[in-house]
């Protein structure tokens, strides 16, 4: 599954459906399970932080995501893990330009997506290369999220979450998950919608203001989301909701995150943002083929 078999050229004046993506003016089709690499520029990132530096390293990394059928390289420059240090947006940025700069020059044709939560970056980002912004805050943290990505007319990931990296575990509170985050996004979508965002990807916040329980929760009801009819963005990878009930760290997370990462896409996920390129493709692979099987059996 390499990017010129998921990317077609898009046409001009062309309505596009909601299973297309326009990227740079090409439609990045989603109707098959995609996947999105970690590509963290930061020291402190849970499970991958300081492990690339310098500008050899960061271009292998992404020649290999590529080479192993990653859609998209998510950047970011800011670790969002809980209780992370807040950096600025000048610092973000700082620790991204390069990196962008490199992905840009020596693959031209890659799907780059910045993962950052600062109307500023994403600004920047999309003039160095980047064609979709991934906001974990759902635009809470920068009021001017939203009109950026509007002015733009990138794809946005809108993610939920209740407070900051730095406080969202104590706001992980609900009477009923599941409803609080389809309300949550009724509300954002159709701001962004009467802004005039032509894409958008949703994102329930797997680890972001949520408990064990309600990780789970969502997991296993993530089917519900499909009622939006747009791409469902799961972002398992690593994360303690795979630790905390198997007894593992990040580290010898990789088994539990394809079991978990299969069963997202099973209930609905378009899109798997993962560290672990292989795996999750063929993940993807086999799950869209018993998916195809189901549906040929299904017309006969």
């Amino acid at each position: 599954m390499d990017v010129d078999t998921i990317l077609i050229k898009a046409p001009e004046d062309t309505f596009f459906m909601k299973k297309y993506l326009n990227v740079s003016g090409k439609l990045l089709d989603t109707s098959q399970p995609l996947v999105m690499g970690i590509l963290n520029i930061t020291p402190d990132s849970f499970y991958d932080g300081g492990k690339l530096t310098g500008e050899n390293a960061v271009a292998e990394r992404a020649a290999q995501m590529i080479g192993q059928g990653a859609a998209i390289i998510d950047v970011g420059g800011q670790s969002t893990r809980p209780g992370a240090e807040l950096i600025s947006a000048g610092e973000e940025w700082e620790r991204i330009k390069d990196t962008l700069s490199i992905l840009h020059e020596r693959f031209p044709d890659a799907v780059l997506s910045i993962d950052t939560f600062y109307s500023e970056v994403a600004e920047k980002a999309v003039a160095a290369g980047a064609s979709i912004i991934n906001d974990i805050s759902g635009g809470g943290m920068d009021k001017k999220m939203f009109e950026t990505v509007a002015r733009l007319k990138v794809p946005y990931v809108l993610t939920h979450m209740k407070g900051t990296p730095q406080t969202m575990q104590q706001e992980a509170k609900y009477e009923n998950v599941v409803t609080e985050v389809m309300d949550f996004f009724v509300e954002k979508i159709q701001k962004l919608i009467t802004l005039g965002v032509p894409d958008i990807i949703i994102d329930p916040g797997f680890g972001f203001s949520k408990t064990l329980e309600h990780n789970y929760e969502l997991l296993s009801r993530l089917s519900v989301f499909k009622i939006f009819e747009r791409p469902i963005l799961a972002g398992i990878s690593r994360k303690s909701m795979v630790n905390k009930v198997v007894g593992t760290k990040p580290e010898g997370a990789l088994n539990g995150t394809t079991v978990l990462n299969t069963i997202a896409l099973q209930n609905g996920a378009s899109i798997l943002r993962v560290h672990d390129i292989k795996e999750a493709v063929e993940a993807a692979k086999l799950t869209a083929a018993i998916s195809n099987f189901e549906s040929r059996k299904n017309i006969k």
